[in-house]
């Protein structure tokens, strides 16, 4: 039975002193998880964690990778030089990079593709807006934004992991009812069952305001396999919770 994954999702939030001290409560009441955990860090800082987590059961995550190899991308981080921090899990696909930065489907599936060849895990983000779902599109939209991921990368769509997000429920305080949740989640899992025979190997984690009081319910879910935290990844003992939930 493979693990659920806790992956915290710092966004653009921290500084050198904050950092240590969060990552150091966490480590005091982390030593053995039944599950795996990762923290996705902002990328000035992936220095310090890989030093705070050296040898901790704690894994180091990236919250964006750059969806080429090198070159004149200013400002841009490679999927190598992500790896030469240890880090073992890469952000794609987030809502806010899609929004904000106008990522497509194939640019996240690139991103993927560049990940998985240094050796890092994409958690592949998907996910509707309100106004798509009031209309009736959540599978439609999730389903197109996984396809582009599962067409680029073929048989190694098995080493991923796909973060269904709903855009309304992140940073909002609202959430998916664990019904809602499991329904997209039921519906990501056949989409990767029809791509691949080990499919069952595939982590499908929940991204949209996973807290310390709706964790449980939500892991309870037959194919909810962990979370990516926002918010509640900021303060250890909320994010202690989430992780204990997940036991």
């Amino acid at each position: 039975m493979k693990k659920k994954l806790i992956a915290g999702n710092w966004k653009m939030n921290g500084g050198l002193a904050a950092n240590q001290a969060l990552l150091q409560a966490l480590l005091q009441d982390v030593a053995t998880p039944a599950c795996d955990v990762a923290v996705a860090v902002p990328a000035a800082y992936l220095a310090q964690g890989q030093a705070l987590l050296q040898g901790s059961p704690i894994s180091l995550a990236a919250q964006d990778v750059s969806q080429h190899e090198v070159g004149a991308y200013t400002g841009e981080v490679s999927a190598a030089m992500l790896g030469d921090f240890g880090v073992r899990y890469a952000i794609v696909g987030h809502s806010e990079r899609r929004q904000y930065h106008g990522e497509t489907d194939s640019v996240v599936a690139t991103k993927a593709h560049r990940a998985l060849a240094a050796g890092i895990t994409p958690i592949v983000c998907v996910g509707e807006t309100l106004a798509e779902r009031e209309a009736g599109q959540t599978e439609v939209v999730v389903k197109r934004q996984l396809a582009a991921v599962i067409h680029l990368n073929g048989h190694c769509i098995t080493e991923i992991v796909v973060a269904y997000e709903p855009v309304w429920a992140i940073g909002t305080g609202k959430t998916a009812t664990a019904e809602q949740a499991q329904a997209v989640h039921a519906a990501l899992r056949a989409q990767l069952s029809a791509a691949s025979d080990k499919a069952d190997r595939i982590r499908i984690v929940y991204g949209g305001s996973m807290n310390a009081a709706n964790a449980a319910e939500l892991l309870a879910q037959a194919d909810i396999d962990g979370g990516l935290i926002g918010g509640a990844s900021l303060k250890a003992p909320d994010f202690l919770k989430i992780i204990a939930a997940a036991q």
